[in-house]
């Protein structure tokens, strides 16, 4: 039985460390849902179709990754898609304490739901989408953190919304 892996997050954008820790859990698992998160709480920069569609575009050549929106509790979207494993990305130490909150609090809700760290690669331990929307929107050259086409949309919008 092939295993799927969940990959959550809002993905706003999509950067060269998701896409790290995506093509490096393949390794491990035969499948990786990429799932957008759907939550208007965090007020995202991009739309989640805009979401969506950046996601495909970097991962469109691999047909072991699927790009899948989602809202309300990550446990029960990972029982849809048939898959008890949570993959998640840890920057620095930080991150560390609010993951294994949410992965204990997950395991409570489902003792069937596993949720596996992976540390990012060290030339992208810095890297966020926050960070990244941020350095763009103050002219900054972010091009090295992701993907080209996703800098071109960003820089689009960016310039949209001074204008």
């Amino acid at each position: 039985m092939p295993r799927t892996a969940i990959y959550p997050g809002t993905f706003d954008p999509v950067t060269c460390g998701h896409r790290d820790v995506c093509e490096r859990g393949l390794k491990m698992f035969d499948h990786m849902v990429v799932a957008v998160a759907d939550n208007p709480q965090k007020q995202p920069f991009f739309s989640l179709q805009e979401r969506i569609d950046m996601l495909n575009l970097v991962f469109g050549d691999e047909p072991r990754i699927s790009v899948k929106p989602f809202s309300g509790m990550l446990i029960k979207f990972a029982q849809e898609c048939g898959s008890h494993i949570v993959v998640r990305g840890l920057r620095a130490i930080s991150d560390f304490e609010f993951e294994v909150q949410l992965a204990g609090m997950n395991r409570s809700l489902d003792p069937n739901i596993e949720t596996v760290f992976m540390t990012a690669a060290e030339k992208y331990k810095f890297v966020s989408s926050s960070l990244v929307r941020e350095i763009a929107r103050l002219d900054g050259d972010v091009s090295e953190f992701i993907h080209p086409e996703i800098h071109r949309r960003l820089v689009s919008k960016l310039k949209s919304q001074k204008s």
